[in-house]
């Protein structure tokens, strides 16, 4: 009862549920272990969070979380819409440094899976946008970190004007590509 389809990274899936609908409206199965497990999604989901960001252009991201909590994601979209990144940062990999953009929204029901070693960060497309996922490991602010959204070499094409931008003062700050120390090898 659900598609999985790979993305430029072959790692990174985007999921989508079946709907079944009627006049009432859907209904969708939005995470059953067994099935993506048998789809290759073979995670153990520890914690559900959820955000909400209200002005459409909110950069929340780069994020990651290095060892030992370090964090797979699965991420939906429950209301509104966003343009979901997600950047290699598997130091050996052949597509280190390289990132996949996919759109995310309540309207279409597609999650996006995103393993361990990976930056992940989102705009918001639509206003009181929220975002609903699920990750391998608890949330650990000694191995919390970050990447620059706005940096030139990740040649990332985000919906929103860099003036116009709404991020945190924490993510206005995170090291560029270069800067960033080996955290995945």
């Amino acid at each position: 009862m659900l598609s999985v389809e790979p993305t430029a990274i072959p790692e990174v899936k985007i999921v989508t549920p079946k709907r079944l609908g009627d006049r009432r409206g859907f209904f969708s199965e939005t995470y059953h272990r067994q099935r993506y497990t048998e789809a290759g999604i073979d995670t153990e989901f520890v914690q559900d969070n959820h955000s909400m960001s209200t002005a459409v252009g909110t950069i929340r991201g780069l994020h990651f979380q290095s060892e030992p909590f370090a964090q797979a994601k699965l991420i939906r979209v429950i209301r509104g819409a966003i343009q979901d990144i997600v950047v290699d940062l598997r130091h050996t990999s052949p597509t280190y440094g390289r990132h996949v953009a996919v759109e995310l929204s309540a309207e279409n029901g597609r999650q996006l899976f995103v393993p361990i070693g990976f930056a992940h960060g989102f705009c918001t497309l639509e206003p009181n946008t929220e975002i609903y996922y699920k990750v391998s490991a608890y949330y650990s602010a000694a191995h919390d970190h970050g990447l620059a959204w706005d940096d030139p070499t990740l040649g990332i094409a985000w919906p929103v004007e860099p003036a116009r931008a709404v991020l945190s003062d924490k993510d206005r700050k995170h090291p560029s590509l270069a800067e960033l120390p080996v955290y995945f090898a």
